[in-house]
């Protein structure tokens, strides 16, 4: 996150999130099609309603919406944690989305990729297109690595602890005055 401020990953992960909501409309919308066997691509040609995905066009023209589905599970649970985790990490999203649902298929990836890279300029860049025989590191392994030893642990005030309604820090804005 070198260089980047966080009002930057801020609109980043907001851009991020919109992202995950259009995933999950294609899904939804593939999905209503009723046909698990058929190729996406076919479906986003037949359908008018999935012609606004413009990703899906990126995918393996031999995917089918079972296929699409268990990717897109696989690919994107842990995108709402991380994108609310304090610290973004930018390879865990990108990656597990590339191993996951463009495995063996590095046009795609570069496709998808650049598609999202309209909206976060940073996406999947520091990525390379591993084949299908190259190792992945578990995306489960993320969650349990150490940050950095120098972050020290925050000391919540009381009357912090006391205003629970109260939404504070990212991604809500702070109080402001009514006065």
């Amino acid at each position: 996150m070198t260089g980047h401020s966080a009002i930057d990953d801020r609109f980043d992960r907001r851009e991020l999130l919109l992202h995950l909501g259009d995933i999950l409309a294609a899904l939804n919308c593939l999905n209503d099609a009723n046909e698990p066997g058929a190729a996406v691509a076919h479906l986003v040609q037949k359908h008018a309603s999935l012609q606004d995905f413009a990703f899906l066009k990126a995918l393996a023209p031999t995917m089918t919406v079972a296929e699409f589905s268990t990717h897109v599970g696989r690919s994107f649970f842990l995108w709402p944690s991380e994108l609310l985790a304090a610290e973004l990490n930018r390879d865990a999203l990108a990656s597990a989305v590339q191993r996951n649902l463009f495995d063996g298929n590095p046009e795609g990836w570069n496709a998808y990729a650049g598609y999202l890279r309209k909206k976060v300029n940073w996406f999947g860049t520091g990525l390379s297109n591993h084949s299908k025989d190259a190792p992945a590191e578990p995306l489960r392994d993320v969650p349990n690595e150490v940050g950095p030893v120098d972050a020290p642990a925050k000391v919540v005030p009381a009357a912090e602890v006391n205003a629970r309604d109260e939404k504070r820090g990212w991604p809500w804005p702070g109080p402001r005055s009514t006065s």
